[in-house]
């Protein structure tokens, strides 16, 4: 009897320590599926059009997925929860700009980043003045959106007039009128943003230090980080990171931006 039981226990000791060591990885390519969150709201990095998931984001997922050989599987949250549910197993991956900080990399692993980005200076096409980062606007006034970051950002450099709006469309029309210098949001954004509106803009310079954004999946899947990382440099390597990173923001995104001139 003790026998059995001892066999029994090390039977289980033995099937939790193979499921342990199963990789994400193994489980992705039997179930044929890659399951990514995203938001589905934030454009122009996930979103819906004519009821169809889309945007920079859902395209580079899909390439990731087809890199893997398996199909991708979207999963739509809020950011409010999106982490908590990538920890509770509802989905192996999170594609939707997640700053890879510290305090997250205690808690999942990352990809290599695929996105750099920082705060950016928008300006008007025809902009004469060098305006090389936010110590050039003192004495002039710069736009930004109510209780953002950049709102912040700016007010830290003294002597800088700034101007607070509801929203990117009304800074961006004041600027475009000339009756702010300059405005602040993120560099990714920008494109996006000029060619919505149509008004006369363009990037100007980079603010502050740039920041990369990278895939988080489940610790401890070391088979299924390094195949992931590998897909990554293959997109990168064949021209479709890029082709698609130009589609959506006029530029490479995996590189740190600069101004245009």
């Amino acid at each position: 009897m003790k026998r059995r039981t001892l066999l029994s226990s090390l039977l289980a000791v033995a099937l939790a320590a193979t499921a342990s060591a199963a990789d994400l990885l193994d489980a992705v390519k039997q179930r044929g599926t890659l399951r990514i969150a995203v938001e589905g709201t934030y454009p122009p990095f996930n979103y819906k059009e004519g009821g169809k998931l889309t945007g920079f984001d859902v395209e580079i997922a899909e390439l990731l997925a087809g890199k893997l050989g398996v199909k991708p599987e979207f999963v739509t949250t809020e950011w409010s929860g999106i982490l908590a549910g990538l920890q509770a197993g509802k989905y192996d991956v999170i594609v939707n700009q997640v700053a890879a900080t510290d305090k997250r990399r205690e808690v999942f692993d990352f990809s290599q980043p695929y996105v750099v980005s920082s705060a950016q200076l928008i300006v008007r096409k025809d902009e004469k003045r060098a305006f090389k980062g936010l110590e050039d606007l003192k004495g002039h006034a710069i736009g930004v959106g109510q209780g953002s970051n950049y709102a912040e950002l700016a007010r830290s450099v003294a002597g800088v007039e700034v101007k607070t709006y509801p929203g990117a469309p009304e800074y961006l029309q004041d600027l475009a009128l000339g009756r702010i210098d300059a405005a602040l949001n993120d560099s990714l954004l920008i494109p996006y943003l000029v060619k919505q509106t149509r008004l006369p803009l363009k990037g100007g310079a980079p603010v502050g230090k740039a920041e990369s954004n990278a895939i988080p999946y489940p610790k401890g899947n070391p088979k299924f980080g390094a195949a992931l990382d590998k897909a990554l440099a293959d997109i990168k390597a064949d021209g479709s990171f890029r082709r698609v990173s130009v589609k959506y923001f006029e530029r490479d995104v995996s590189v740190a931006p600069v101004a245009l001139k």
